[in-house]
């Protein structure tokens, strides 16, 4: 029979397994960096909670197969996550050729994220997305400097323009570089098993619920709930865990959380697009052969034919009225600013002679950007 060890050996013993510990957990932060590179040229976000919620759901598993706690596990385990991202990102400051930073709004298989992925992924020094719960989140990092870019969704060929956007244009510190145009496609997502007949309950962002309002119609049983995103809502649909609560979102935010596709394409219109612009500090530039289109904010005098007299302007010169919209100006009652997207660049005629004649007969004009034209997917 082996004698009981005294308690400096097991002090030797638990102190060799520490340093075990330790040389793992070097082991895994050195991973987490070629984890950040992978992120950087795939324009991955950087918190991937979905996989955090996966892991810490392991380990508790494991834990409990071995007889350890796993609430204990758990707390521990999310220090460890937290560390992981903070050397990601310590990581990532380190390197020579700094990463774009690019904002938007919603979690990963959101629409705004799947978009920015497709636009900013294989940029040669990397991208780093991060989301925000609100399209003010996104457009606040870029006036405070934290990010680079922003792209958010503008308008929409079913549920129309989203007019916070235009609102936060007018508040300055803003200007459009880009714009992508991007197919959407959104499905109901419950749990697996789940049947339409028996939900209840259907979440998602405004402009989801909105551009699926005939298939809503259709199912009077659903009662739709507003949430701040779209993949965000699948997110709350696993976290519920509830078989009367489904979602609207993509599909691929189903393979994010593990749910069922229930029904595809229940957009009220089969062609369904939505405009996302990005948002920069400062202009950019573009070879001028490039299409492009032009952004202004306009208000005018509170006067019979002062809207005519600019799009007569316009008409005179040959420049193609793209786009017109109005919102009210919040200090002024009843009065309204107008937004225009015209066809051409604001530094080339026709555009320019056009804007020079229209600036006199406005009381504001802002050129909000000129920007290469996008093509649909």
């Amino acid at each position: 029979m082996t004698a009981p060890r005294d308690l400096p050996a097991l002090r030797e013993a638990i102190e060799a397994i520490d340093r075990e510990i330790l040389s793992q957990l070097r082991r895994r932060m050195d991973l987490a960096e070629e984890v950040a590179a992978a992120k950087l040229r795939t324009a991955y976000p950087f918190r991937d909670e979905p996989r955090e919620d996966q892991i810490i759901q392991r380990v508790r598993h494991a834990a409990v197969e071995r007889g350890i706690d796993p609430h204990e596990i758990e707390r521990l385990y999310r220090v460890i996550l937290d560390m992981s991202v903070a050397h990601q990102k310590a990581h990532v400051r380190s390197l020579e050729a700094a990463p774009l930073r690019v904002a938007y709004q919603g979690v990963e298989g959101s629409y705004s994220h799947l978009t920015a992925q497709r636009r900013y992924a294989g940029l040669p020094e990397g991208v780093l997305l991060e989301g925000f719960e609100t399209f003010r989140g996104a457009a606040e990092a870029v006036r405070e400097g934290t990010a680079d870019r922003a792209l958010l969704p503008i308008e929409n060929t079913t549920a129309g323009s989203i007019n916070e956007v235009y609102d936060l244009l007018a508040e300055g510190g803003l200007t459009i570089t880009a714009e992508m145009v991007s197919r959407i496609e959104h499905c109901l997502l419950g749990l697996p098993g789940s049947r339409i007949e028996d939900l209840r309950t259907v979440l998602s962002h405004p402009q989801g619920l909105l551009q699926c309002q005939d298939f809503l119609r259709s199912v009077p049983w659903i009662k739709p709930q507003v949430e701040f995103d779209t993949a965000g809502s699948a997110r709350k649909v696993r976290e519920r865990n509830d078989p009367t609560v489904a979602a609207i979102a993509s599909e691929h935010a189903a393979k994010v959380f593990g749910l069922e596709v229930l029904r595809r394409a229940i957009q009220s219109q089969e062609g369904n697009y939505t405009r996302f612009v990005e948002l920069a500090h400062d202009p950019i530039r573009f070879p001028p052969e490039t299409p492009a289109k032009t952004s202004l904010l306009l208000a005018l005098p509170h006067t019979p034919g002062a809207l005519a007299e600019v799009l007569g302007v316009l008409s005179r010169r040959g420049v193609n009225l793209a786009k017109l919209e109005s919102r009210p100006i919040p200090e002024s009652p009843f009065k309204y600013r107008f937004y225009l997207d015209l066809d051409g660049n604001a530094s080339r005629d026709p555009v320019r002679g056009a804007l020079a004649e229209v600036e006199p007969l406005t009381t504001e004009m802002r050129v909000l950007g000129s920007y290469p034209a996008a093509e649909r997917e």
